[in-house]
C-alpha cells in the first residue's frame, strides 16, 4: 500500500502568506464600501442630488421619466452597494477563502457580489413601480392628500409586522450561516454561472429578511445619510453579531410603536 502524502509544510511565511492575502481582500472590499457612502455624500449635495430620492421620479412629467429612472436605479444601487454589502462581508469574504486557488477568483467573487447587487436593484425598480403607483391613488383619492402621514405608518406597521414573521427568521437563518449557505449551494462546475447564482441565491435571503426594512428608505426618504447608516447597522447586527437575531422582535415594537406615534400626532415621515 502507498503510504499516505505528508501534508504541505506550513513555514511561517506559508503561515503568514494565507491571512494576508485575506485581510488585504477584506481591505479591498471595505475601501469599496466606504467609496460607496463617499459617492453618496457628493451626489447629494450636487445639483442631482434629489434623484437619490423616488419623489423626484413621481413628480416629474411622464416624458421625464425614461431619462430619470436609469438615475434612480444608478442611485439605489450605490446605497445598497454602502448599505447592504457590508451585511454579506462574511460569505463574502468567505467566498473569496474558498475560491482564492482558482484562476479567476476575483472575477468569480465580482461574479457572486454582482448577482446579490442584481436582486436589491431589481427590488429597487419594483417598489419605485409600487410607489408610484401610491402616489397615482393618493392623487385621485382626496383624503389621503390630506393625510400624507398613513402611508408613513401603514409602511412603519408592514416592516413592523414582518419583524415577527416566519418568513423573516428563515430568510435571516440562511444570512446568518455563510459556511454552511456556499456548502449547500456552491458547485463550481461552471464557476462563472454558480457564482452568479450563488449571488443571486444569497440575494434572495437577503431580501427576504430585511426587504421591510430597506422600504423604510421609501418612507423617510431615499438619500438621507442618517437614516442609511441607521439602518445598515442594524441590518448588519441581525446578520452577523452573535446575539444580532434577538433585536428582531424589539424592532419590530419599536417600528409599531413609531406607526402610532405618527397616527397620533399626524406627523408624515418625509
Amino acid at each position: 500500500m502507498a503510504s499516505a502524502r505528508p501534508p504541505p509544510e506550513v513555514t511561517p511565511e506559508r503561515a503568514l502568506h494565507i491571512p494576508s492575502r485575506k485581510s488585504m481582500f477584506t481591505v479591498v472590499l471595505l475601501g469599496l464600501v466606504a467609496l460607496a457612502w463617499v459617492a453618496l455624500w457628493v451626489w447629494g449635495r450636487s445639483p442631482y442630488g434629489r434623484f437619490l430620492s423616488h419623489h423626484a421620479l413621481t413628480e416629474a412629467r411622464l416624458s421625464d421619466v425614461a431619462r430619470l429612472t436609469p438615475l434612480f436605479v444608478a442611485g439605489w444601487t450605490l446605497m445598497t452597494v454602502a448599505m447592504m454589502l457590508p451585511t454579506s462581508m462574511p460569505l463574502v469574504t468567505l467566498f473569496h477563502t474558498i475560491t482564492r486557488d482558482r484562476p479567476h477568483s476575483i472575477q468569480l467573487v465580482g461574479l457572486l457580489v454582482a448577482g446579490y447587487l442584481a436582486v436589491w436593484a431589481l427590488f429597487g425598480v419594483v417598489a419605485h413601480l409600487g410607489d408610484r403607483g401610491l402616489h397615482a391613488i393618493v392623487d385621485r383619492v382626496a383624503w389621503l392628500g390630506a393625510h400624507p402621514w398613513v402611508i408613513g405608518m401603514g409602511i412603519l406597521v408592514v416592516a413592523g409586522l414582518f419583524q415577527f414573521s416566519s418568513l423573516k427568521y428563515r430568510c435571516l437563518d440562511e444570512c446568518r450561516s455563510p459556511f454552511a449557505f456556499i456548502a449547500g449551494n456552491w458547485r463550481g462546475r461552471n464557476e462563472g454561472a454558480d457564482a452568479f447564482r450563488l449571488g443571486v441565491r444569497h440575494g434572495l435571503f437577503c431580501l427576504g429578511c430585511c426587504w421591510s426594512l430597506m422600504l423604510l428608505m421609501f418612507a423617510v426618504g431615499a438619500g438621507n445619510l442618517g437614516w442609511m447608516l441607521m439602518l445598515g447597522a442594524v441590518m448588519a447586527v441581525e446578520k452577523n453579531v452573535g446575539w444580532g437575531r434577538r433585536i428582531g422582535r424589539p424592532l419590530g415594537f419599536a417600528l409599531l410603536t413609531g406607526a402610532v406615534a405618527v397616527a397620533v400626532t399626524g406627523t408624515a415621515l418625509s
